[in-house]
C-alpha cells in the first residue's frame, strides 16, 4: 500500500435514498455477529499468528516444528497456538507425547487465500 494516495469524495448535495437505506436495514447482521466478526478479523491482526497459519497452510506440524519453522520459543508458538485454536481457526491432535497442529477448516484456508489475493492485486 505504500505510495498509495486516498482521497474521499463527500456528495455535494444532502439526499437521503430510503430504498437503499430499507435494504441494509433488512440485511444488517444483529450486532453480536459484527462485533464477532471483527474479533475474528483481529486474530488475523498478528503478524505471527499469520505466520504460523501460513506454515499451517502447508502441513500438520506440532509446535517443535512451528518454533524451528518460525525462530521463535516454543512457548510464544504455545501462546499464538492457543488465540487460534479458541477462535475456531486451528485443531489439534495428539499422537504420542507430541501434539500436531493443522488448519480447523477449508474456510480458514479460503480466508487466507483471498487475502493474499487481494494484496497482490
Amino acid at each position: 500500500m505504500a505510495g498509495f494516495e486516498m482521497n474521499v469524495d463527500c456528495c455535494e448535495a444532502q439526499e437521503i435514498h430510503e430504498d437503499l437505506l430499507r435494504r441494509v436495514r433488512e440485511t444488517m447482521p444483529e450486532e453480536t455477529e459484527l462485533y464477532d466478526l471483527a474479533e475474528l478479523f483481529k486474530v488475523f491482526g498478528d503478524s505471527t499468528r499469520i505466520r504460523i497459519l501460513f506454515v499451517l497452510f502447508e502441513a500438520e506440524v506440532c509446535v517443535c516444528d512451528l518454533a524451528q519453522a518460525l525462530g521463535m520459543t516454543q512457548s510464544a508458538i504455545s501462546h499464538q497456538l492457543r488465540i487460534l485454536k479458541q477462535n475456531r481457526l486451528v485443531k489439534s491432535r495428539r499422537e504420542g507425547k507430541s501434539i500436531f497442529y493443522s488448519l480447523a477448516d477449508e474456510h480458514v484456508r479460503t480466508i487466507i487465500a483471498q487475502g493474499q489475493e487481494h494484496i497482490e492485486e
